[in-house]
């Protein structure tokens, strides 16, 4: 990707899209150097706050580190950045070198939402479990409104993982919930299938609220990997060494 002087609004953001893809993709590999703060700014006709500021937030990404020399050396990405990363780029358009980043961000989701299911049936105390059927219940209520029920969801979910008692569970929803899931690019009438299904919300919670932790698990898979096989269909095979 060549470097072009950028646009004076959010300068520092639009440095710091450029240099965090410019890693992403491979432009610069693992274990080399970005150019220096002054041939950066030259390069992209800035000031040099404005690339430091980006750095900053490149290191803060575990994108790169900076030396105390004031080298900026390149991290590989695979093994050193989080979840943040994957939501951003999901939710701006940007693209890793993975095809199938929406694929693997709601297989994640099932995932977690399955097993949280399962513990939230087996841990979660009585006000808890009333309060994940009361959550199941106003869902069902919200109609056929796709924006209230997805309002609703999101708060029956938090209820689901709440009671799990599983905190990595809570703070990886909370980074999902935050960039609404990152499930845009998946078909609208997947999304809607599993939204519309206002009674396997109910029973979900029923199961939770009953105790039945086996069964609960697998209603959850089953709600939350409609989505899944849409984004399976239409994802390109992952190349190897991606992951």
């Amino acid at each position: 990707m060549p470097i072009e002087p950028v646009h004076r609004s959010s300068v520092s953001d639009q440095v710091f899209g450029r240099l965090r893809d410019s890693v992403l993709t491979g432009e610069y590999p693992p274990d080399t150097s970005l150019p220096s703060e002054r041939q950066l700014a030259e390069a992209f006709g800035v000031n040099r706050h404005a690339v430091r500021e980006a750095l900053k937030r490149m290191q803060q990404a575990q994108l790169v580190e900076i030396t105390h020399g004031g080298a900026t050396r390149v991290r590989d990405w695979r093994t050193s950045a989080g979840l943040d990363i994957a939501v951003q780029l999901a939710q701006t358009g940007d693209v890793l070198p993975v095809g199938s980043l929406v694929r693997d961000m709601l297989e994640m989701r099932a995932c977690i939402g399955a097993d949280a299911a399962r513990l939230a049936a087996v841990r979660a105390d009585g006000p808890t479990r009333a309060g994940v059927l009361l959550a199941a219940r106003r869902y069902a209520e919200a109609g056929p409104d796709l924006e209230a029920l997805q309002a609703a969801n999101i708060l029956l979910w938090r209820r689901i993982i709440c009671g799990s008692q599983n905190v990595a569970y809570l703070l990886a929803f909370n980074r999902l919930v935050a960039h609404a899931y990152a499930i845009a690019p998946v078909p609208a009438e997947h999304r809607t299938d599993e939204l519309l299904d206002t009674g396997g919300h109910v029973e979900l919670a029923e199961l939770i609220t009953a105790g039945r932790a086996d069964e609960a698990e697998r209603a959850a898979r089953h709600l939350l990997t409609r989505s899944v096989t849409a984004a399976r269909a239409g994802a390109p095979a992952t190349p190897e060494g991606s992951h």
